[in-house]
């Protein structure tokens, strides 16, 4: 599907509008409610389009014995479960307060579900879906949220053509077809040469009927030149983690925005948008002057009698573009002057006739 709308935005395949940008709050509240509505606030307040968490609970997303796949000096925590653990206090109840808070400060509430019941409880409470990455091949869960009739961002982290085609397969069998497909690198950090930002071009043709979008992962110092670039290939909805305070250490504070970077981001980006204008080629109404003045004419390059036949050492092209055009040249030459036309003066169309004419 090449338009969805997501709340009250419209996203388009092929428009140039700016992009849809999600704050990943993720579990950066770290289980404090007052932590997760200051990031609410502040993430309205510096221009994203949507919030989004995670929901989960460890015992629900991963075994005792899964083993870390991130940068460890970045986060320690050697095992998922244990990191899971520390981040899965909020359930249904704390959900449905952050919604509503969502609701007040004027922004999208969404969040990632990693269970069954976790995406029917949050069904309610938002216009779409987020699918992490890890769950590109979980298809029965797929076919679950399908059915629900939303729209679907779905990250393809780590995951080969045939694994995004199959996802796509196993959602539309459900009479979905509203999915955006998000270029992410499952690397945590990823590195700028690591980014990929290229693959983002790849997937708008290797999937002509759908969205695309990119989840970043990269550290917060590239935000103002990764995300921008990621718009310009083609991202329509972009999505960054986002936290209240950078400093914070482990989990996914170290490469998050915080609300000045988003600030930073939106700006950035109106200002490409406004520079890049209209994606058509014509001349704009300020140019009207230059392209009456700037552009050239026939003139006379000496004195011409009245009824001389008019030669081409009788003309020049000059400045300004008031008269006949020089296209026309082949045309006025070999004509014969209906007055007296005076060096340097431009030709206008009374001022000859083709032979026969009288």
């Amino acid at each position: 599907m090449t338009t969805i709308k997501i709340g009250s935005r419209v996203i388009t395949r092929d428009g140039f509008e700016e992009p849809f940008i999600i704050a990943e709050a993720g579990v950066n509240h770290e289980g404090d409610m007052e932590k997760a509505r200051l990031m609410i606030k502040q993430a309205a307040e510096a221009g994203a389009d949507a919030i989004k968490f995670q929901t989960y609970k460890a015992e629900l997303i991963t075994s005792k014995h899964s083993p870390a796949y991130w940068d460890r000096n970045k986060e320690p925590t050697s095992s998922q479960y244990e990191l899971f653990k520390k981040y899965d206090k909020f359930w249904k109840k704390e959900y449905e307060e952050l919604a509503k808070i969502a609701e007040e400060e004027g922004i999208i509430f969404l969040s990632t579900p990693f269970d069954y019941e976790s995406a029917d409880f949050l069904e309610p409470l938002m216009p779409a879906y987020k699918v992490a990455s890890a769950d590109i091949t979980n298809l029965p869960f797929l076919r679950h949220i399908a059915r629900k009739g939303k729209p679907i961002l779905l990250s393809t982290g780590a995951s080969t053509v045939s694994e995004i085609w199959k996802a796509i397969e196993t959602i539309t069998e459900e009479g979905n077809d509203q999915i955006v497909l998000l270029h992410c690198s499952l690397i945590y950090p990823t590195s700028l040469e690591k980014a990929n930002l290229g693959m983002i071009k790849d997937m708008y043709n290797k999937f002509p009927e759908y969205i695309i979008g990119y989840s970043d992962h990269t550290l917060s110092e590239h935000v103002l030149d990764v995300l921008p670039v990621a718009w310009l290939l083609g991202a329509k909805v972009i999505e960054k983690h986002f936290t209240f305070d950078k400093t914070l250490p482990g989990n996914d504070h170290y490469h998050a925005m915080d609300k000045e970077d988003l600030k930073k981001l939106r700006a950035k980006i109106s200002y490409l948008r406004e520079m890049i204008g209209s994606l058509k080629k014509g001349y704009t109404d300020e140019e009207l002057c230059a392209r009456k003045f700037a552009r050239r004419s026939l003139v006379a390059r000496r004195d011409i009698k009245k009824d001389q036949i008019i030669t081409e050492e009788d003309i020049i092209i000059k400045r300004p573009g008031t008269g006949i055009p020089p296209y026309l040249i082949d045309f006025v030459i070999g004509s014969i002057a209906t007055r007296d036309i005076f060096e340097d003066e431009i030709i206008g169309f009374g001022d000859f006739r083709r032979p026969g004419q009288e």
